[in-house]
């Protein structure tokens, strides 16, 4: 569990990111129709920071990996301009599906034929 001040961290962290990457010029990081910052933990020593990134549409995973990481010299430059941290963590990107997946579900139960509800001549089921 991380403490309370990490967590701030980790929540400014989430907060900025999210507003630079829709300002990264990469065509590599800009194929997908959205891009949001789902959930960031940063190290207690605030040296590394793991970035979970969710895409919306098609993209290609690969590409866009080396695009985030293409960019994530410019991306730590940007929050240690905008947050007052000692030492700024150096971003390690993963790519979340839980938007996927969660689409994907919620598309499936849609599909599931409704069931017959049997009810008995005076009214009750």
């Amino acid at each position: 569990m991380a403490s309370n001040k990490i967590q701030r961290i980790n929540d400014d962290i989430q907060f900025v990111l999210a507003e630079l990457l829709r300002s990264v010029k990469d065509p590599r990081v800009q194929q997908g129709s959205m891009v949001s910052v789902v959930r960031v933990d940063t190290t207690g020593d605030l040296r590394y920071a793991k970035v979970w990134v969710s895409v919306l549409g098609e993209v290609n995973e690969k590409e866009f990996r080396r695009g985030l990481r293409s960019a994530s010299g410019w991306l730590r430059r940007e929050l240690g301009r905008r947050l007052s941290l000692r030492c700024v963590p150096e971003l390690m990107f993963e790519l979340d599906h839980s938007i996927e997946t969660g689409a994907h579900i919620s598309r499936l139960l849609s599909e599931l034929p409704q069931p017959i509800s049997r009810e008995e001549p005076d009214g009750t089921a």
